[in-house]
């Protein structure tokens, strides 16, 4: 199958390279338009008052790669609109480092605003996400600095199930669905570890910025926030995190504001 890979940590995230080398060494043709800068938290936002550069690189990754100054929906757009001789057969955005799960996570997330912006060209949008621990995913952050043997083996294992799922999550979503299937991976993961159908947990998120500095400034503050879900209702994503479970929510946004059923 023939993908477009993206993410929101940027070309440089050895994340993206590992799912890259897993979608090439399955079969699979691939191109790669990433922001060159990390995107974090940008969620589906486009440079509108801004113009962005795009530039050929070469990352050893074994496809054609591009970098953009801009959000993943800014690499998304220009890709299928510039760059791409055909449409893919789906969009494909991560790794991200850490995961985007429950709903204050998924509106937020530039990894899964670039797996939509496929969605709203009429493919199938499909985004992995790699939980880490905390301390993990601040060492990974700093600048320079490699994964941990243990971190780079969850990666190959989560690399290893996502280049199985991509292709039946593409051939099975039906062309403009506006439906985004939202992969999250726990730490570790095995090859045996199991997959189960999730729904976005409910979390509170307030907060997520520091009091005002003395030089009139806030820095943001980052928070798992509170889980508000009510007892005995269906698995949620940061259930199946907690389980060691892979989490599979498919994320269908013609939901979002239809009228409820008459009863």
């Amino acid at each position: 199958m023939r993908f477009l890979l993206t993410n929101d940590d940027s070309l440089d995230c050895p994340f993206l390279h590992v799912i890259a080398h897993a979608l090439r060494e399955a079969g699979h043709d691939l191109w790669v338009v990433a922001p060159k800068t990390e995107q974090s938290w940008i969620g589906a936002s486009k440079s509108r008052h801004r113009p962005v550069t795009l530039e050929q690189a070469d990352r050893g990754l074994g496809c054609p790669t591009w970098t953009v100054t801009g959000t993943p929906s800014d690499c998304v757009n220009i890709a299928l609109a510039h760059i791409l001789p055909e449409y893919p057969d789906a969009v494909i955005s991560g790794f991200n480092v850490g995961f985007n799960a429950s709903l204050g996570f998924i509106l937020a997330s530039g990894t899964i605003g670039g797996a939509w912006e496929g969605a709203l060209h009429g493919l199938p949008g499909i985004a992995i996400s790699q939980d880490l621990p905390f301390e993990v995913f601040d060492k990974i952050k700093e600048p320079g600095t490699p994964p941990e043997p243990e971190v780079g083996e969850t990666l190959k294992h989560s690399a290893a199930h996502a280049a199985r799922m991509i292709p039946e999550l593409a051939r099975d979503t039906p062309p403009r669905s506006f439906i985004v299937h939202n992969l999250n991976f726990p730490y570790p993961c095995r090859p045996l570890t199991e997959v189960k159908r999730t729904v976005p947990a409910r979390v509170i998120v307030p907060e997520i910025f520091s009091p005002q500095a003395d030089d009139g400034t806030h820095r943001f503050l980052f928070t798992l926030g509170e889980i508000i879900d009510p007892p005995g209702g269906p698995l949620t994503d940061r259930a199946a995190l907690a389980a060691k479970q892979i989490s599979h929510t498919v994320l269908d946004y013609t939901k979002i504001g239809r009228m409820p059923e008459k009863a």
